[in-house]
């Protein structure tokens, strides 16, 4: 099949005679334009659409199951320049079979932008999706579905509630359950040992190892946690400076941590606990303050999942070459009912349970959603609607269903990668998220600080991850980590909450994951007219921000957070100088606060 793919910026885009695109780019930054809607000439076909947000974007094609079955190749013209790829089929929608060119392109600038496409075959949508959700395997559905959650997602409810997560800024993941007992070994074997391919996380012990259904439900037996975790890991993460929490009410070995009324497979009915382990710590966190929300991995249930569906999926791609991921299902020893009858006996259920139990939960993080369809995916996210509209969905639920979006596990869009969803990133205080006995790899205050400042200047939102152990005590070096974080958090905390991007995300800093702070480097907030330099080391006598010199706009004031002693300060066309002296240094570091404008 010849097909020849051109995307070129509008010559005519300033001189205002264009007329209105074909397509616009939508409230998730993805362009879809409808071949069908569009002048088809000898296999050709060209469209405008507006590009709002610049940076780089994958460009697929959408076939009818019929013309997919075909062999796939094409070739990328971008201003003048050839870019030679084969198309790669992807996954399916409900409007057909979506293939990708896995080069990305680059569109530098906002504007008018036309697509031509020359086929044998002609698809039925050209769409082009931010890099980042194809890198971060977010799967763009169809157009059906989209306008239905559209309509919910920019509902005045949802809208309200998506304004106190952006404030919210900082929460605790909690990674807990049965594995936590186990503390990432089984049989005296550790999961990295394990002969089975798979992550090699606390988390993912049944997986891991293939523990059958019966085995890991004995082993369940040996779960008691202390009455007293709750009390004691809502005040560490009010102590950290959080303003949330996530808790795993259950994770993909299908463990539910609340007394359920569809599984007895939970902590009631399958330990020697006495309690509900969530609903104690929803209250204990209210009582401290802090907002609370679930995890739910409704995509794997290794213990009343079935396989997934993976049998299914699998048989439909196959023919067309569709790839079909086995990675996180249970294909060792499946339950013998349906995934459709896992669904609406389980997981549709369990989620209303969670919704009806905790009155003010904030927040649903969905995960594994592996090969939901998006009927299945929609439903979940408009149950939830239904049941409390104020509720905050992630992006996990399925496709781009959720009210944000997540770049990865440990992962912080770069600079060019943020779109118009606000992000969030979810990390780890060491490898595992789950406990792990063994895991001693503690990533120091300064590298958490650093993930978090990162993240504030980019906009988003940190979720800071624990795995306390079966016991549910925090390990003691990930603790002591988290109050000297906080410590830094509640001195400065006026350049965190309430804060949005700066023009400028960061000064001199070293883009590699990892590694401690040095001098010099800085990272931007902004809030009104005050701009705020985060440093996370200690104040030298004489500090210099060149991102703020005088084409920055003019400061008209400067403040030391934390601290009431006057800063000696000019401000050049190089930079703003700071004294320092007498000032005694924070080993964690300083903020200042810049104000902007007319003396």
């Amino acid at each position: 099949m010849k097909l020849i793919l051109a995307v070129s910026l509008c010559a005519l885009l300033n001189q205002g005679i264009l007329a209105a695109p074909m397509a616009v780019q939508r409230a998730d930054s993805c362009v879809v334009i409808s071949a069908e809607q569009d002048k088809v000439s000898d296999n050709r076909m060209t469209v405008d659409f507006e590009l709002r947000q610049p940076g780089e974007y994958v460009i697929q094609l959408v076939h009818q199951p019929a013309t997919a079955g075909k062999e796939l190749s094409a070739s990328i013209q971008l201003d003048g320049v050839l870019h030679c790829n084969q198309l790669k089929r992807s996954y399916w929608i409900d409007d057909g079979i979506v293939s990708t060119f896995e080069t990305p392109v680059h569109l530098p600038k906002a504007g008018r932008y036309s697509v031509t496409v020359e086929c044998d075959e002609q698809p039925v949508k050209v769409r082009l999706i931010p890099k980042v959700y194809f890198s971060s395997r977010i799967v763009v559905g169809s157009e059906k579905h989209y306008d239905e959650w559209i309509r919910m997602h920019q509902s005045p409810e949802k809208q309200a509630a998506m304004e106190w997560y952006k404030q919210a800024r900082f929460g605790m993941f909690i990674h807990w359950g049965v594995y936590s007992q186990a503390a990432g070994s089984w049989k005296g074997t550790k999961v990295e040992d394990s002969p089975v391919k798979g992550p090699r996380v606390a988390e993912w012990l049944m997986y891991t190892f293939n523990i059958s259904r019966e085995e890991y439900r004995e082993f369940a037996k040996q779960f008691n946690p202390d009455s007293s975790f709750a009390a004691n890991i809502a005040k560490l993460a009010k102590d950290t400076g959080m303003k949330y929490v996530v808790i795993t009410a259950k994770h993909h070995d299908g463990f539910a941590l609340f007394d359920s009324a569809s599984s007895d497979w939970d902590v009631a009915d399958a330990t020697p606990y006495e309690g509900d382990l969530i609903k104690e710590l929803y209250d204990a966190c209210r009582a401290e303050g802090l907002d609370f929300g679930v995890y739910y991995s409704h995509g794997h249930d290794w213990m009343e999942g079935c396989d997934a569906d993976y049998a299914n999926v699998k048989k439909k791609n196959d023919p067309y070459g569709v790839p079909t991921r086995p990675n996180g299902k249970n294909l060792w020893d499946p339950s013998p009912n349906s995934y459709q009858d896992y669904l609406e006996g389980k997981a549709y259920p369990q989620i209303a349970e969670l919704i009806k139990l905790m009155p003010d939960l904030r927040l649903i993080w969905f995960d594994g959603e592996g090969l939901i369809t998006e009927a299945q995916a929609l439903r979940f996210y408009k149950m939830i609607y239904d049941l409390n509209p104020s509720i905050v969905v992630n992006r996990r639920v399925g496709y781009e269903y959720g009210d944000y979006m997540d770049a990865g596990d440990n992962t912080t869009p770069k600079a060019g990668e943020l779109v118009a969803k606000y992000f969030e990133t979810c990390g780890t205080a060491n490898h595992s998220w789950g406990f792990k006995a063994h895991d001693n790899n503690w990533k120091s205050t300064n590298q958490l600080l650093r993930n978090f400042v990162d993240i504030i200047s980019k906009g988003g939102n940190y979720l800071l991850n624990i795995g306390p152990d079966g016991k549910g005590q925090v390990p003691e070096p990930c603790a002591n980590n988290f109050v000297e974080m906080g410590e830094w958090v509640k001195v400065n905390s006026e350049a965190i909450f309430g804060t949005t991007r700066w023009t400028l995300f960061s000064e001199n800093v070293n883009p590699k994951k990892g590694v401690e702070s040095v001098p010099g480097e800085f990272w931007f907030s902004a809030k009104d007219n005050c701009v705020y330099a985060m440093s996370l080391t200690p104040a030298p006598e004489n500090v210099r921000v060149e991102s703020l010199n005088i084409t920055s706009g003019k400061v008209t004031a400067l403040r030391l957070l934390g601290n009431d002693s006057t800063l000696k300060w000019k401000q050049t066309n190089e930079a703003l100088e700071i004294n320092f002296t007498g000032i005694k240094p924070d080993t964690n570091g300083f903020v200042i606060e810049a104000t902007l404008g007319e003396e």
